[in-house]
């Protein structure tokens, strides 16, 4: 169930990047909240963070073996970076000067930082 929330979890945020990247008005709830409709620039970093996020979603389910393809990539080292990314992004969006950001990403990035968590900690190996 944790990593099908994660895998989730990045694709439904990959997907709003996405939508980002293309002008949709929804700004106020990434990046400080202070552009409605983001700049040029900040609409190439939304995609990048979607390509990021589709990869993300790609290591999890390779680290739990739904995906075999990719079972070069250093997943463990990979799931305990995102980890620490998350729960950075967390502290993050909690200061944010937008109430929005606040309000709906500090606690989407905080669940999805605990349920990342969890998935690395119970497929560590003794």
């Amino acid at each position: 169930m944790e990593m099908g929330f994660v895998h989730l979890s990045a694709i439904i945020v990959a997907i709003f990047q996405v939508l980002l990247s293309v002008s949709y008005p929804l700004g106020e709830y990434v990046m400080g909240g202070s552009h409605k409709v983001l700049p040029k620039k900040l609409r190439i970093l939304s995609i990048l963070n979607a390509i990021i996020l589709f990869f993300i979603s790609l290591i999890f389910l390779t680290h739990t073996n739904v995906l075999t393809t990719f079972h070069f990539l250093p997943t463990n080292i990979l799931v305990c970076v995102i980890t620490l990314y998350l729960g950075l992004n967390t502290v993050i969006n909690l200061l944010s000067q937008s109430k929005k950001e606040r309000f709906i990403m500090t606690p989407l990035s905080f669940i999805a930082f605990l349920l990342c968590l969890f998935v690395f900690l119970s497929t560590l190996k003794p």
